[in-house]
């Protein structure tokens, strides 16, 4: 397990984190995910033992490592642009680990035929990097840090410099090979489908500050913040106050502001595949309007609408299921899924 408390990184009188406690249990994958400038490729330096934190504490397996050198702390580390010795065959590379720990040749030479055998590249292993593709030498990436038999392993980015192909394809390949090792790893990204796909937990953060930690699940469904809410997952966003625990925006409101006073400035957070539509009597917490354009994706269609007050919102779709709604259609849009917060605080409504 690896756990953060109160990391802590200033460069100058500029924090790059703040504060940022969490946990990354035992044999899973916790993403660490945010968009770039929000600290969190800092904070896995800082569990590598690549940067010192200013304040806080850092603990792999039960053990404080905050202040040990990277070669004390058991790590293994794959960054995007894969980091390998150009001189060195794949072989080398692999090898390259064990041996600078003095381990029996034999010994190095049998753990470098299981991870060859493991990352698909036996056929490849006396070729140089310059002689694979970008797939390829990020899987001898990961195989030259799974060599020493690290306690955790921490990825930065590790898809990052590949095409969206090549990236579905070793996602899969990791979540293939973590179910087999069981290893704990922390992946850094900024890509939400990567970290709900491949992560048991994700650690959202923001401006250098954890903004919520939970199960993709948790994370996409219950939003702690209007950050969170609005960057994991596609929402549309209805700006308004609060009366009578509602969002009122024009003539129309919307449920899920009980929590907040009345006159409090207020948006409601609605996921465009929460949104079903109907040309019929609507529901209570419908509201009507009208369709502006529809995006057909194949199997899925977007449909734009403008409700009163002149804001926007999107409904993802199935195809088969628009029932004859087409553009300059009048609709009722049920959102009942509303998830409200105050962006500055309680302000009052204008």
């Amino acid at each position: 397990m690896i756990s953060a408390v109160g990391l802590t990184k200033k460069f100058g009188s500029a924090f790059a984190v703040q504060s940022a406690s969490f946990e990354a249990r035992e044999g899973e994958i916790t993403a660490l995910l945010g968009p770039s400038g929000s600290g969190k490729s800092t904070v896995l330096r800082m569990i590598a033992g690549l940067e010192r934190p200013t304040e806080g504490q850092v603990f792999i397996a039960g053990e404080e490592q905050t202040f040990r050198a990277v070669q004390e702390r058991r790590v293994g580390m794959v960054f995007q642009h894969y980091a390998l010795f150009r001189h060195m065959t794949v072989s080398q590379n692999i090898a390259f680990g064990p041996t600078v720990r003095k381990e029996p040749k034999d010994r190095v030479r049998a753990r470098v035929d299981e991870l060859l055998r493991l990352v698909q590249l036996t056929s490849f292993a006396g070729r140089y990097p310059d002689q694979l593709s970008g797939g390829q030498r990020q899987r001898v990436a990961l195989a030259r840090a799974l060599a020493p038999r690290p306690r955790v392993l921490l990825l930065d980015e590790p898809f990052g410099a590949l095409d969206a192909r090549v990236r579905q394809e070793l996602r899969k390949w990791l979540d293939e090979i973590h179910r087999e090792l069981g290893i704990t790893s922390l992946l850094v990204t900024h890509d939400q489908e990567e970290a709900m796909e491949l992560a048991n937990q994700v650690v959202v953060m923001h401006e250098g500050r954890v903004e919520q930690a939970g199960s993709p699940q948790d994370i996409y469904d219950d939003p702690s913040t209007p950050f969170v809410a609005g960057f994991v997952g596609a929402a549309n966003v209805l700006r308004g106050w609060v009366i009578g625990g509602s969002v009122q925006f024009g003539q129309l409101q919307v449920g899920g502001a009980a929590h907040m006073p009345d006159g409090a400035v207020a948006h409601a957070y609605v996921r465009p595949h929460d949104v079903s539509l109907s040309v019929t009597k609507p529901s209570p917490s419908s509201v009507p309007g009208k369709v502006v354009r529809i995006s057909d994706l194949g199997w899925l269609s977007k449909v734009h609408m403008l409700l009163d007050g002149e804001q926007q919102l999107v409904a993802h779709l199935p195809s088969e299921r628009l029932d004859g709604i087409k553009v300059g259609s009048a609709v009722y849009a049920d959102l009942r899924n509303a998830k409200v917060f105050s962006p500055h605080g309680d302000e009052p409504a204008a």
